[in-house]
């Protein structure tokens, strides 16, 4: 069967999460003149994931199916992954548990794949559903909870300027994912005890790097639901000494072997500095200013990545082989 797109939910106990959003699938508009599909990742659920989906499969009658696969390695890069594997689509839509798309999110995230042939991934317009209101200048770190709102006109990010987006609302064309990813990636992926993330990133930095495009679509937008525990420094501050301890892998994807001497000095250089502003900016606020310790605590773990990824073994993966 030929299908067009696939919708891709990869899932870790979403049970209380999936319905709503798989009742804004179920309310798309204007996908009659193309073929899609959904597909459902549990990436080794505990709770009641897999029983919700068979529920919604006996009882489904909609002409777009639903489908599901359980994924046991933990992590969403294995999820993602297992996701390409499975999916019929030319384009794959990425949407988290709670990630809620607007009525004609699938159609206009299928019309910009064939507007933009060298598109090889383009991201939503993300806005934030907060449970409860941030702090007031919580927008300094707000675009690392997946919030990206970069305007109505359509943006290429540029390889230059080392900025991509977050994998809620993301596409992939299924032909980039497949000529530029190794089939064995660096990052996998939160997981408890250890919240070394970005394998995002490092996904649209091989794409990107292999010469495909990656853009910003505003027409495809999506709700992401924030609940209030994503705003305490329980939360907030290992997720940002995870962003940053990624740090090396995802700069490094672009730089040549013979230059990452080079680079890596540079990037030390860079992050003391950031250090050394930041304590002279905020070192009378660090201890009750929650966004200014997130943000020291990105810039500490941002220094210390190279050794923190090499001491555990990171570096010493095998990336070079290709899926």
């Amino acid at each position: 069967m030929c299908v067009d797109f696939t919708v891709a939910i990869p899932t870790y106990n979403g049970e209380s999460r999936l319905p709503k959003l798989l009742e804004r699938l179920q309310k798309q508009l204007y996908t009659e003149d193309f073929s899609w599909e959904i597909i459902v990742v549990d990436n080794n659920s505990t709770d009641n994931t897999a029983k919700l989906i068979q529920t919604y499969q006996a009882n489904w009658q909609h002409p777009y199916p639903l489908k599901y696969f359980f994924e046991q390695k933990q992590g969403a890069a294995y999820a993602r992954k297992r996701a390409i594997e499975e999916a019929q689509g030319k384009f794959i839509g990425f949407l988290d548990d709670d990630n809620y798309p607007t009525s004609n999110w699938v159609a206009k995230a299928y019309a910009f794949g064939q507007i933009y042939p060298k598109a090889g991934a383009y991201a939503s317009q993300i806005h934030p559903d907060w449970e409860v209101e941030p702090p007031k200048n919580f927008q300094r770190i707000a675009p690392f909870l997946a919030i990206t709102e970069r305007g109505d006109l359509p943006l290429r990010y540029d390889p230059q300027k080392k900025l991509l987006p977050p994998s809620a609302g993301l596409v992939v064309r299924r032909q980039a994912w497949l000529q530029s990813v190794p089939s064995q990636t660096i990052l996998t992926g939160r997981i408890t005890d250890n919240m070394l993330t970005s394998e995002d990133l490092e996904i649209l930095s091989y794409i990107q790097k292999a010469g495909w495009e990656v853009w910003y679509n505003p027409e495809m937008e999506i709700y992401h639901y924030i609940p209030s525990w994503r705003l305490q420094k329980e939360y907030l501050i290992p997720f940002f000494r995870g962003i940053g301890l990624s740090r090396y892998v995802t700069r490094m994807v672009h730089v040549k072997p013979w230059a990452k001497p080079v680079a890596f000095l540079a990037y030390m250089v860079n992050d003391l500095r950031k250090i050394i502003v930041h304590l002279l900016k905020y070192r009378q606020k660090l201890n009750n200013d929650l966004v200014a310790t997130c943000e020291m605590q990105l810039f500490v773990s941002s220094l210390i990545s190279p050794f923190y990824l090499w001491k555990h073994g990171y570096l010493r993966k095998d990336v070079h082989s290709q899926s």
